[in-house]
């Protein structure tokens, strides 16, 4: 349960449902970049049999993210971010023209990465079903909680999987599945690391180790460009192995936005161009530059969530 506080007495907030699924659809849109971190180009794009509610971009990965809205729970997560996932990586022009279209700016095929294409159901919940449906290592499919309570709040909330143990490939035949399966990939550490890199391989899990203790509202996220953690859907830090040390990331900030007595922090070149934000930038090559990322990422994370 949940309560305000006026005064000395608690008052409680009360879960209200949204009227319509257009109601929920209008908010995200007019929020997509405060809730999902990204850039909203169409509404209610049709396209051969499929209509996908909103279309949006996300700038840190240049993929482009479906979101589809549900009031009805008698649906597939696995059946329908799939078709959609098709949907889109056979018409990959048709997508394009509407993001020039629609955004005004120019963008060739060879930039998008389509590997990291991702479907997002919005729901206000989700079946014991739909969540263990979820549970493969390599599903390109995100489920939110999006809840509206009395006095205009609103949280929206990601579905957390379980153990990412077994491969959407190893137990589903389906042509559509594995047709999507050979273009959309999900990144893991061996990605990052190659074999050899030892150091930087133990530098990695110690300094994932101290994060994930940090602030329990972090997860570990790893995407083409580089290792991310996020809370919610923003990245807090990027980490990009290397042979014999690691690089973090400190994102939607410059050096001087943050306390960094020993000057470690050097900014990123062409960042907005990259990523549509600041970053700065920390070697780490043992664990006391581990110890001092740490100050960092509290002060960032006290900056940006607090």
């Amino acid at each position: 349960m949940l309560f305000k506080k006026n005064k000395t007495t608690l008052s409680e907030i009360k879960e209200l449902k949204f009227d319509l699924e257009k109601d929920l659809q209008e908010l995200v849109e007019e929020n997509i970049d405060q809730v999902f971190s990204l850039q909203f180009v169409a509404s209610e794009f049709q396209l051969n049999s499929l209509r996908i509610d909103t279309l949006a971009f996300d700038q840190e990965s240049n993929a482009f993210v479906i979101i589809e809205y549900k009031r009805d729970k008698s649906f597939s997560v696995i059946d329908q971010g799939y078709a959609y996932l098709s949907l889109m990586l056979n018409n990959k022009a048709e997508f394009i023209l509407l993001y020039q279209e629609k955004i005004g700016k120019l963008i060739k095929k060879d930039a998008i990465s389509w590997s990291e294409t991702k479907v997002i159901f919005v729901a206000n919940s989700f079946t014991a079903h739909q969540r263990q449906a979820i549970n493969f290592k390599d599903l390109p499919i995100e489920l939110w909680e999006a809840k509206r309570y009395t006095g205009d709040v609103y949280s929206f909330s990601p579905i957390k999987a379980g153990r990412h143990t077994e491969s959407i490939k190893t137990i589903s035949k389906d042509e559509t599945i594995s047709k999507v399966s050979k273009e959309v990939k999900t990144y893991t550490i061996e990605d990052h690391a190659k074999p050899g890199w030892n150091n930087s391989r133990e530098l990695y899990e110690e300094l994932k180790e101290q994060l994930l203790d940090l602030d329990e509202r972090l997860d570990e996220n790893i995407v083409k460009a580089y290792i991310g953690f996020k809370i919610g859907a923003k990245v807090v830090v990027g980490v990009k192995v290397h042979k014999s040390k690691l690089v973090i990331e400190f994102f939607r900030v410059r050096p001087q936005d943050l306390q960094d007595p020993e000057g470690r922090l050097r900014e990123m070149k062409n960042a907005m161009k990259h990523y549509n934000k600041y970053v700065s930038m920390m070697d780490v090559s043992s664990s006391d530059d581990i110890q001092y990322a740490m100050l960092l990422v509290r002060q960032l994370i006290k900056k940006l969530f607090s």
